[in-house]
C-alpha cells in the first residue's frame, strides 16, 4: 500500500517537474530563455520545449505586424513652409534578443523609438522637397526612401520595418484658410473682370444695334420719300393724262371734292357771290377752263 502511495507521489511530482519544465512556443511567438537572468537562448522553433525548473525561464513575444498609428505631425518643405502629415508604420520583432536588450521587450518603448527614427526621416524627406512635390508628385518616392532609412536605423532595436505610408498631407488649418481665402479673392476677381467684360460686349451690341437701326429707319424713310415722291408723279401724271382727255369732266371732279370737303359739317358756312366761279355746277353757267 504504502509503495503505492510512493509511486503515485512520484508520478504526481513527476508530472509538476514536467509541466515547470516543458513550454510551448506558438507560430505567432518568438520565446527567449533565460538562464539566472541571462538570455540563454532564442532561437527557437514553433513547438514543445524544455527548460531546467527554477534555473530557466521564458518569456514569449508576439512576432505578428504591429502596427504604429502615429498623431499627425508637421514638417517644414524646402519652400519653408509647414504641411500636416499623418501617417503609419508596419512592422514586428526582426532580432528577438536585441529587442529585448534595447527596449526590454517593451512594444510601448519600441513604438516609441520607431517613431522618433520615422519622424526624423519624414523631416529630412520633405526638407528636400516643394509643396507641390510633397503633397502630389512624389509622394510614393517619399514613402519608399523613409521605409528604407527606416529599416535600416531599426535593426538596432531589433525591429524590422515592413513598410511606412503617408495617409495624408495637408497643409495646417490657417493656412488652408489664408489659402482659401486667396482662392477665393482671386476668383472673385476673375468674375468681376468677365462680368466687366460681358457688360463690356452688352454696350459694344447695344450701341451697335443702335447704329444698325438708325441706318436702318434712314433707308427707309429714304425709300419712303422715294416712293411718296414716285407716286406724286405718277398721280400728277394721271391727272394730267385725265384733263387732256376730258377736261370738263376733270373740272366737275375737282368741283365735286371741293363740295365735300367745304360742306363736310352741317355747321359749315361759306359767304360766296351768286355767280362765284365755285357754283357753276350748281347755277348751270360754265367757266371756260383754259
Amino acid at each position: 500500500m504504502n509503495s503505492i502511495k510512493v509511486a503515485l507521489g512520484a508520478i504526481v511530482v513527476g508530472l509538476i517537474v514536467l509541466s515547470m519544465s516543458a513550454f510551448i512556443v506558438d507560430e505567432r511567438e518568438l520565446a527567449i530563455k533565460f538562464r539566472l537572468g541571462q538570455i540563454a537562448e532564442t532561437d527557437y522553433p514553433a513547438g514543445l520545449h524544455f527548460q531546467v525548473p527554477i534555473v530557466n525561464n521564458v518569456r514569449k513575444f508576439d512576432k505578428r505586424i504591429q502596427t504604429l498609428d502615429a498623431d499627425p505631425e508637421r514638417y517644414l518643405t524646402a519652400e519653408k513652409k509647414n504641411v500636416q502629415v499623418d501617417s503609419f508604420v508596419k512592422w514586428r520583432i526582426g532580432n528577438v534578443e536585441t529587442f529585448f536588450k534595447s527596449v526590454g521587450g517593451d512594444f510601448w518603448v519600441a513604438n516609441q523609438r520607431l517613431s522618433q527614427v520615422v519622424k526624423d526621416g519624414l523631416r529630412g524627406e520633405f526638407g528636400k522637397r516643394s509643396v507641390q512635390e510633397v503633397i502630389s508628385g512624389e509622394r510614393d518616392e517619399i514613402m519608399a526612401a523613409i521605409t528604407e532609412s527606416s529599416r535600416f536605423q531599426a535593426k538596432e532595436f531589433g525591429i524590422e520595418v515592413v513598410d511606412v505610408r503617408i495617409k495624408r498631407v495637408d497643409l495646417p488649418q490657417e493656412v488652408s484658410n489664408s489659402v482659401f481665402r486667396r482662392m477665393e479673392a482671386e476668383r472673385d476677381r476673375i468674375a468681376k473682370e468677365f462680368r466687366s467684360e460681358g457688360s463690356e460686349a452688352a454696350e459694344r451690341l447695344r450701341a451697335d444695334a443702335d447704329r444698325q437701326r438708325t441706318v436702318i429707319l434712314a433707308e427707309a424713310n429714304q425709300k419712303s420719300e422715294k416712293m411718296r415722291g414716285e407716286g406724286d408723279a405718277k398721280a400728277t401724271e394721271i391727272y394730267a393724262n385725265a384733263y387732256n382727255q376730258d377736261a370738263e369732266f376733270y373740272a366737275f371732279y375737282r368741283s365735286l371734292g371741293a363740295y365735300e370737303n367745304t360742306f363736310h359739317s352741317k355747321n359749315d358756312l361759306l359767304v360766296l357771290e351768286p355767280d362765284s366761279e365755285f357754283f357753276q355746277y350748281f347755277t348751270g353757267k360754265k367757266v371756260d377752263q383754259k
